[in-house]
């Protein structure tokens, strides 16, 4: 093996000459076993190991990683791997029996802004699709440091970072929607579609729209909080994605029975209408090409115009509501050469779980000193 790493180019010789198909299979001989063996170890990370060296690092004073030369950048390095190694809800777990979730959560307070971004990152990561994760992120009053982060920091990736965490940590955890409430969460996200930046602005319409899909009863609450005329105004962005979060919004509130016959748009339906019929005309103006990546718009408009007015939108009069080809999924070129996401999969299989090691890169230690030995 080279000296600088892995000998790759012979991994993949030795491993095309015993599996090309063209001869039966023969045992390995002591040598092949032994020089395959140390090509694969070379490769392998004690993850459990790793994640409680980075946990020291976490734990330890930022004056005292300043004076030993470690940066913001490499703090942020360090992160974006504990990101990797917590994709395995396992993993995701056993970070805070080992002591890391509470300073990864302390991360959020950092005096550099990358790095509270990043920390959210990792938190997405730790409590998506993981209920138990969620339960110790709130426990620990992970949600009240995200919710500060999402409504005030000063940097618009530190609060666009801080509430796709909110999203994932409350989805699918009542505890976690009934403190957002309480926290009043609504008005955090009607504050976040009224900024400039269209990457919060669609974070925050989907996690308003996820809200009002599982909880009706908040529709007269985000009516009254004047959601329906902003969402009305989004609806006419010229980015496609805010404008189909916005249509979705806005059909949640249409479709809303709880106040009785009236929906729950606050009395905007002329305004609507208006917004409607000049999306129905931006959409008959579009070349074939743009008709079919607005295929969610068309239907969302026709949706949306059916439940206010009991009538199908001229989109299907006009024969650009289904189009040739709509309705046949594009071919499958990718599943047979990629695995699913590692979450995805576990989520998936429950009874196959996550090794303690995983093959990759050897990381070199961000600093110098090691957890001290009993």
């Amino acid at each position: 093996m080279a000296k600088d790493g892995p000998d790759w180019d012979g991994l993949l010789k030795w491993s095309i000459a015993h599996s090309d198909g063209t001869r039966a299979p023969r045992a390995l001989s002591e040598e092949d076993r032994k020089w395959f063996m140390e090509a694969m170890q070379s490769q392998s990370v004690d993850v459990v190991k790793r994640m409680k060296e980075i946990t020291l690092v976490m734990q330890t004073p930022e004056q005292v990683l300043e004076a030993q030369g470690v940066t913001s950048v490499d703090i942020e390095d360090m992160l974006e791997e504990l990101q990797e190694h917590v994709e395995s809800i396992d993993m995701a777990n056993d970070l805070h029996t080992i002591g890391g979730l509470v300073p990864l959560l302390g991360y959020l307070k950092n005096s550099h802004a990358g790095i509270r971004a990043k920390a959210a990152e990792v938190i997405t990561t730790i409590v998506q699709n993981n209920p138990r994760s969620q339960q110790l992120v709130m426990e620990a009053n992970g949600f009240e440091a995200l919710l500060s982060n999402f409504t005030s920091d000063p940097d618009i990736t530190v609060r666009t970072k801080a509430l796709g965490a909110i999203s994932s940590l409350i989805r699918h955890n009542k505890p976690g929607i009934a403190a957002f409430r309480l926290a009043n969460g609504y008005a955090v996200l009607r504050d976040a579609l009224g900024s400039e930046n269209v990457r919060f602005q669609r974070k925050a319409l989907n996690l308003v729209h996820y809200l009002l899909h599982e909880n009706r009863s908040d529709c007269n609450v985000v009516s009254e909080l004047g959601f329906p005329r902003i969402m009305m105004h989004l609806a006419s962005s010229d980015d496609a994605g805010l404008r189909e979060g916005a249509l979705r919004g806005l059909l949640e509130l249409a479709q809303d029975k709880t106040g009785g016959d009236s929906d729950g748009l606050g009395g905007e339906d002329e305004k609507l209408k208006q917004v409607l019929q000049e999306r129905i005309k931006d959409i008959s103006l579009m070349s074939p090409d743009d008709l079919g990546a607005v295929r969610e718009e068309r239907h969302l408009v026709d949706s949306l115009w059916n439940a206010c007015y009991n009538e199908p939108s001229s989109l299907r009069e006009e024969g650009l509501l289904v189009l040739p080809g709509d309705d046949v999924p594009p071919p499958d070129v990718a599943s047979k050469y990629f695995e699913p996401p590692l979450r995805a999969w576990t989520a998936n299989q429950e009874d196959n779980r996550a090794p303690d090691t995983e093959n990759k890169e050897a990381t070199p230690l961000l600093l110098g000193f090691s957890p001290p030995t009993a």
